[in-house]
């Protein structure tokens, strides 16, 4: 691979900005050269802001000669369709989360990538957060011993005014509801951390937002460690996001990090002693929004494997597992009863 590699991104709505800020932070090993959206406006507007070639067709921006990746923020409904055209010319697919909004559309995209030689990367930035790290080094030492409980609650707000400026958002086919969408991380991190999921049971329901999908819901995840675990969710907390945290209960130690994203170890409590401890008042951040500081790092990643020199944090297989789980909430929820995992089409 080429000292600079040549980004395209397709989406130029709310997450394009984290994308294209984490490139232009890695000037020196990586360029953006063309944007794409079906909104002329927004085309426009994206490519004149950062002097790059801007489309509202996304096979006209694939046919360009120079283009070594392409970038997906589109709505998520639309990741596997978009992820494989570019595969098909040959492009390494960078998308956002969730993947995909079914298991089939995910192999698919997984598929075509493998097929066609490429890279695909799922962006989980959440798990770069100094805080995440600190716990993911505690895991695997041992620290906790036997995990008994995991608890996450992801209460943020999200009012009727953002469902209604743009017509996917809270819709099945290409959004899904608070799990599928604003909680993904969250889902993902649990399953990273506490490791794989045996069951799940939930409820769902839409409580005051005038949309398809869920506003709120809880699921309670049993692992196949025997540790348990519980998943709170909602998009109706007055006024404002007010929490995104992760509790981890174990035999020989206690961790909670919280604020608005993850960023902020809480207690920190463990029966033994590890150098990491000196490290837990510099680990907490501030972040100017719950998308955090993480996109740089994950773009790094993203280079360092395409040269060659790393292997993916997360790729399209890893990326598929916290969607299983979020079909699996999704299908407990609608039918009524414990859903077991892995799950069939």
């Amino acid at each position: 691979m080429k000292d600079i590699i040549n980004f395209g991104l397709v989406g130029c709505g709310r997450i394009s900005k984290n994308h294209i800020e984490a490139i232009s932070m890695l000037k020196d090993s990586a360029r953006l050269v063309a944007v794409c959206d079906i909104d002329p406006v927004r085309a426009q507007r994206t490519g004149e802001e950062n002097s790059v070639d801007y489309y509202t067709c996304l096979d006209d921006m694939l046919a360009r000669d120079d283009l070594d990746a392409v970038s997906i923020c589109t709505p998520s409904g639309l990741h596997p369709a978009h992820g494989i055209a570019a595969a098909k010319r040959k492009l390494h697919v960078i998308t956002e989360k969730p993947m995909a909004t079914s298991l089939k559309k995910a192999d698919e995209l997984i598929s075509a990538c493998d097929e066609n030689g490429v890279q695909l990367f799922v962006v989980k930035q959440n798990r770069l957060n100094p805080t995440l790290q600190l716990v993911k080094r505690a895991i695997d030492k041992g620290r906790f011993g036997r995990i008994y409980m995991a608890i996450v609650n992801v209460l943020w707000s999200r009012p009727q005014s953002y469902y209604d400026q743009a017509k996917w958002r809270g819709t099945w086919e290409f959004d899904g509801g608070a799990f599928m969408n604003q909680a993904s991380h969250y889902i993902d991190m649990i399953e990273w951390l506490i490791g794989p999921v045996e069951s799940v049971c939930a409820y769902t329901g839409t409580l005051a937002r005038r949309i398809e999908t869920e506003d709120t819901g809880t699921a309670c995840i049993k692992f196949r460690s025997g540790a348990m675990g519980s998943i709170n969710v909602t998009m109706l907390t007055y006024p404002k996001n007010f929490e995104g945290s992760l509790t981890i209960i174990g035999e020989n130690g206690t961790v909670r990090v919280s604020g608005i994203a993850v960023n902020k170890i809480e207690h920190w409590e463990f029966r033994d002693y590890d150098d990491d401890d000196k490290l837990v008042g510099m680990s907490s951040y501030n972040p100017p929004n719950v998308y955090g500081y993480g996109h740089t790092g994950y773009y790094k990643n993203v280079i360092d494997t395409l040269k060659g020199i790393a292997e993916p944090d997360t790729d399209g297989r890893e990326g598929r597992k916290s969607l299983e789980l979020i079909l699996a909430i999704y299908k407990s929820a609608r039918e009524g009863r414990s859903i077991p995992l892995p799950l069939e089409y």
